[in-house]
């Protein structure tokens, strides 16, 4: 199976109504890197984030394409330094920070609705 340099098997594609912020917002709290950003006329029509090694797609929604939100899980470096970032740039929480078995833990809502739910994993079961 042949797969893009940068790609995964599996990756997220949302549709939203503002691709632009959402850039912003991803930019700022989890420090993403925009790899591809493809305009129609004045919209988002496909664009390519990389965050820590994954990639996520997303555009502008259209009338054939209507928005809709997701759920993501993402491995950060320090879960308590990405929601306060997180809150800083409009979010709302969905899961205080808290100490689970699987490491340090939170649930937040960026402006257009998505949910990001953020861990760093205890010292030594990291990659």
């Amino acid at each position: 199976m042949n797969i893009p340099n940068g790609h995964q098997a599996v990756m997220p594609y949302l549709m939203m109504e503002d691709a632009a912020s959402f850039i912003a917002f991803i930019e700022a709290v989890f420090d993403a890197e925009l790899t591809h950003k493809d305009m129609r006329g004045d919209i988002i029509g496909h664009c390519e984030a990389n965050i820590n090694g994954s990639t996520i797609m997303f555009s502008n929604s259209r009338d054939e394409w209507k928005p809709a939100t997701a759920n993501l899980f993402v491995y950060v470096p320090d879960a308590d330094a990405t929601f306060r970032k997180a809150m800083d740039n409009g979010a709302t929480t969905v899961m205080e920070m808290a100490d689970q078995d699987y490491g340090r833990s939170g649930g937040f809502a960026d402006p257009l609705g998505n949910v990001w739910w953020i861990t760093t994993c205890p010292k030594g079961e990291q990659k």
